[in-house]
């Protein structure tokens, strides 16, 4: 017999808690379904010494904030398990621990979530489950030596988890740089390939960066404020540690850490490097000196309080411009490989296209891909079977909504939207042996195809709706 409820939350970590205190102040039914346990991911997916890179003063939920004696320490893993846990308590917020949902279905004016055990039917469903879904890691992983130890930042703990020798951390982001220094720290010999990341200050004229951005409105700017809010979700992460000090590969270089470029490729027991260490630090300097600039402009601006200016950090030493193209990890001693790629979004379980006979297909491009170093257009994937490529993956990046100019290379992973028929069809096409001449005059845009969809949907049921190949927003 199935379970009815007015709102369904699939998540229970910091926004799905939010959303249900707001329910509860408003006296609205509603349910959270929680696989594992409350706060998950921050109790099972970080390392023993994680710390927030927000400060403390920062941390709050609607209805509670941190009021401890360090407003201006940073949380570590288990102090941040316990305020959610607290959080959740403190309104008695309904969450059913260890449910797996397995299907999120749409059946006339309901919803329909389908979970390892009751069946509920839903007026709304809200999916809370975070950015940080399933780990990525990039295919060339599987042509490392089957000696070597690898890890994703998910998995990673504490260095003793690793086999005694050298590690290779691929990513720059936060989370790599500050495995990388752990390990150093530990005596391990690292190297870190360091692919596209931004850098900021940990404090500026005597503020911590953070102060500065709540001070500057950042906090306050909503997704849909932004011009394009594509390309803010696939802009790196900022690079900060808690702390007092600034992190970046200087630090890690100080501290016996061997910068690489990117990592481009693996044969037998050699990695190779790309050329493009130099100018991945000037561009990750450059996102500081910019923000730098920003808060004197605002202190001229509004005359508040601050410090004078600290001279920027001095260019990089000839680190950046010697960098090894290549590393030979049985000579060098490196066991280990620590995947700080970052994590991917997987909705596998929703059926978010089902009203219009839609999924979101897979495609693996192979090592030999007939179209390599075609654009989309080129190939008439659209033309000719009819899908919409709505993502590319690629190593340790993604393209959101590629136009038809966005060119395809062995190793990406694409994201196409079309019925079962087109998704078949189009595996089939991009995974021929020979390539076919495209000739992709009729590609439309995805965001036409959904302007379509949103007009369909208002002439049906007339609300307003926004569509995007993320969600369905009823205005």
């Amino acid at each position: 017999m199935d379970t009815h409820v007015e709102t369904l939350i699939v998540g229970a970590g910091q926004a799905g808690l939010a959303l249900s205190r707001h329910l509860t102040d408003r006296g609205r039914d509603h349910v959270i379904l929680e696989r594992h346990r409350v706060a998950e991911r921050w109790r099972s997916e970080r390392w023993d010494s994680f710390r927030l890179l927000t400060p403390n003063w920062l941390t709050r939920l609607p209805g509670m904030a941190f009021d401890g004696a360090d407003p201006d320490g940073f949380m570590t893993r288990a102090a941040i398990v316990e305020f959610l846990e607290t959080y959740a308590r403190s309104f008695h917020a309904p969450v059913r621990s260890g449910v797996t949902v397995r299907r999120v279905r749409r059946d006339t004016d309901h919803w329909v979530v389908e979970t390892d055990g009751q069946r509920w039917r839903a007026a709304n469903v809200v999916v809370a489950t975070g950015h940080h879904d399933q780990p990525r890691i990039p295919r060339i992983a599987r042509a490392l030596p089957h000696g070597v130890t690898q890890l994703h930042t998910s998995r990673y703990r504490n260095p003793a988890q690793l086999p005694h020798g050298g590690v290779l951390v691929v990513g720059a982001g936060p989370s790599g740089q500050q495995i990388a220094e752990e390990l150093a720290r530990a005596g391990r010999r690292v190297v870190i390939a360091a692919g596209r990341h931004r850098t900021l200050p940990r404090r500026y004229r005597g503020r911590d960066t953070h102060w500065w951005m709540q001070q500057m409105g950042a906090f306050d700017r909503t997704i849909d404020s932004l011009a394009d809010p594509q390309a803010v979700r696939s802009t790196p992460a900022f690079v900060l540690a808690g702390g007092r000090t600034d992190l970046d590969l200087r630090r890690l270089v100080a501290n016996g850490v061997i910068p690489t470029g990117r990592l481009a490729g693996v044969m037998g027991s050699t990695a190779w490097f790309a050329d493009d260490l130099a100018a991945t630090v000037a561009a990750a300097d450059r996102n500081r000196q910019a923000f730098s600039a920003s808060v004197d402009d605002f202190v001229a601006r509004s005359g508040v309080a601050a410090a004078h200016p600290e001279d920027a950090p001095p260019p990089p030493g000839s680190w950046a411009h010697r960098t090894p193209r290549q590393v030979q990890l049985d000579r060098t001693g490196i066991r280990s490989v620590v995947w700080a790629t970052g994590f991917r979004q997987s909705f596998d379980w929703m059926d978010r296209y089902a009203p219009w006979g839609l999924q979101i297909g897979e495609i693996v491009l192979p090592d030999r891909f007939a179209f390599a170093g075609r654009s989309i257009g080129e190939v008439g994937i659209r033309s000719r079977v009819g899908c919409s490529v709505i993502g590319i993956e690629r190593q340790s990046f993604t393209i959101s909504n590629p136009g038809p100019s966005s060119h395809l290379f062995p190793g990406d992973r694409l994201l196409v939207l079309g019925t079962d028929e087109q998704i078949n069809a189009a595996r089939g096409y991009l995974l021929a042996d020979r390539a076919v001449d495209g000739g992709d005059d009729t590609f439309r845009d995805l965001a036409v195809e959904l302007a379509e969809i949103e007009r369909d949907l208002g002439d049906l049921t007339g609300l307003r709706f926004a569509v995007t190949p993320g969600f369905v927003d009823v205005r």
